[in-house]
């Protein structure tokens, strides 16, 4: 079973800083190690918006020290592009125009203006597992837990 981790910028990348922060992902990927050994793992950029790691936990499973190597590789791509990737009050939610972000106070905006509703699609990145980006990653409001945040 793969082990996920997702993170998400507080702002649509560039395509150029997408290109860019896809090699870097890569190149981590490659090096990323649990007490010295490799690790079966891979990185990707989704839609210029979500970092998604994984590591397949049948191989190795990343403690402690692995994770702390992630999260120091990824401030690292937060000083470099000027984004925050841990502020898990950004939320992403499909909009007509493609993916739309906002801060806590942006979504309760759209809330009240119905722009946002029970039926809009949003991003979970709490899941945790590979399996679950099929039918968890992204549901509607009403479905997720951003529903018990805006009662």
């Amino acid at each position: 079973m793969k082990r996920i981790w997702i993170y998400q910028a507080d702002r649509l990348l560039t395509a150029a800083e997408g290109q860019e922060i896809g090699t870097e992902l890569e190149a981590f990927a490659e090096q990323w190690k649990v007490h010295g050994k490799p690790l079966s793992a891979s990185a990707e950029l989704r839609d210029n918006l979500f970092i998604i790691l994984k590591v397949d936990e049948e191989v190795a499973a990343a403690s402690g020290c692995s994770i702390d190597s992630s999260v120091r590789f990824l401030k690292g791509v937060e000083s470099k592009y000027g984004i925050q990737l841990f502020d898990r009050m950004q939320f992403a939610y499909k909009a007509d125009q493609g993916i739309g972000v906002v801060n806590r106070d942006g979504f309760e905006k759209l809330l009240a203006d119905g722009t946002i509703n029970d039926n809009t699609l949003v991003f979970d990145n709490t899941i945790t597992h590979e399996h679950q980006m099929e039918d968890a990653w992204v549901i509607p409001f009403h479905q997720s837990w951003h529903k018990r945040l805006f009662r």
